[in-house]
């Protein structure tokens, strides 16, 4: 059986290089929109899931959003950017928007959790307009920016 890993689409902008990214690893990869995303992943029984970015704010009315049910599957989910404040606020934290907006090469910190074991300090693109102001329960900052309290959970 081949691996498989749903790409849920909110509209960012990197959704195909995401797709790319796993595929360079020999891992087969799908975009699909987030309005049929929770029917494909019931279908295929992906090893993992990634929450695309987007251009909207999770707390909007009308935000691209998928059914919280997908959180509960036991399947891994990486969320970017949007896709991490989409499941921040599904799970009852709090996005909210920032101080200072980020955008471009910013240096990010590791504070700990899988983080950790990827890198100490290194560079990150971002590219956003709100931030995670509260963590959901169970969940801890992983990687922290000059000025985001929660550049990873």
């Amino acid at each position: 059986m081949t691996e498989t890993v749903i790409i849920v689409d909110f509209g960012g902008q990197y959704n195909q290089l995401i797709a790319r990214r796993v595929r360079e690893n020999n891992v087969y990869s799908e975009v699909v929109p987030y309005g049929k995303a929770l029917a494909v992943i019931k279908e295929k029984h992906p090893k993992g899931i990634i929450f695309t970015g987007g251009p909207a704010s999770v707390y909007e009315k009308d935000a691209p959003s998928i059914d919280p049910e997908v959180l509960r599957l036991g399947i891994p989910v990486l969320g970017i950017c949007y896709g991490a404040q989409l499941m921040a606020y599904l799970l009852g934290g709090k996005v909210v928007p920032p101080v200072a907006r980020e955008y471009g090469r910013v240096k990010v910190e590791s504070k700990g959790g899988l983080m950790a074991k990827v890198v100490k300090e290194g560079n990150s693109w971002m590219s956003h307009g709100d931030q995670i102001e509260s963590l959901p329960e169970g969940f801890e900052v992983t990687a922290t920016s000059a000025t985001c309290p929660v550049a990873a959970m």
